[in-house]
């Protein structure tokens, strides 16, 4: 792709290195933020740089916000008793949406992948154990993804406390295997919440 301009090619090349934006869509977007007023194009500037140096990881869950404990940890009307595992913010984001769970959250940061060099240190498993070996957490929903790295993550879990007096369930599968829960629709995400089941029967499955 050839540009005329230097710093036009430096802003594709940019906006490239985004997930699912290739080099067509940069010069795309690119070209559309150009015909803009300038003062778009500043303010998000100035709002990618202000999340950039400001966002937090919540203490407790590991949510991202923009305070110590997030809105959801620091809400009293969720119960502290359940406890719902899930991958990234973009979980988080998903069952909110269902209206349908009323515990507390805990990001694991990602799921254990041995082909991409993630192991169970890289994620954010050790202090959820020791929350639930605390013995304040009295249910442990795991809500990964149903492919073999978010089962490999559960299991580990799950090995690290089965001998603790908790009730340790897994959403249900109305979530296809394979599938990602960020793209599961509301109803069925919301239903596969309430619908949950105990995890020792899911390994039998």
């Amino acid at each position: 792709m050839e540009f005329s301009s230097k710093l036009l090619e430096r802003a594709v090349n940019e906006m490239s290195q985004l997930p699912g934006i290739g080099k067509r869509t940069a010069l795309r977007l690119v070209l559309h933020m150009l015909k803009q007023p300038k003062e778009h194009t500043v303010s998000l500037s100035l709002a990618l740089q202000s999340m950039r140096a400001n966002i937090k990881f919540c203490k407790s869950c590991n949510n991202i916000s923009d305070v110590e404990l997030c809105e959801i940890c620091s809400n009293p009307n969720r119960n502290e008793e359940i406890v719902c595992v899930v991958e990234d913010i973009r979980d988080v984001m998903a069952i909110e949406n269902t209206s349908s769970f009323k515990g507390l959250y805990h990001v694991l940061g990602g799921k254990i992948s041995p082909m991409d060099g993630i192991g169970p240190h890289d994620l954010n498993i050790e202090s959820l154990v020791k929350k639930v070996k605390e013995g304040s957490i009295k249910e442990l929903i795991f809500a990964l993804s149903s492919t073999m790295e978010g089962d490999t993550t559960n299991f580990y879990i799950f090995k690290q406390i089965q001998d603790c007096d908790i009730i340790i369930s897994t959403i249900a599968r109305g979530i296809s295997v394979g599938d990602e829960l960020e793209y599961a629709d509301e109803v069925t995400l919301g239903r596969s919440i309430l619908n949950r089941i105990p995890f020792e029967i899911n390994l039998k499955m």
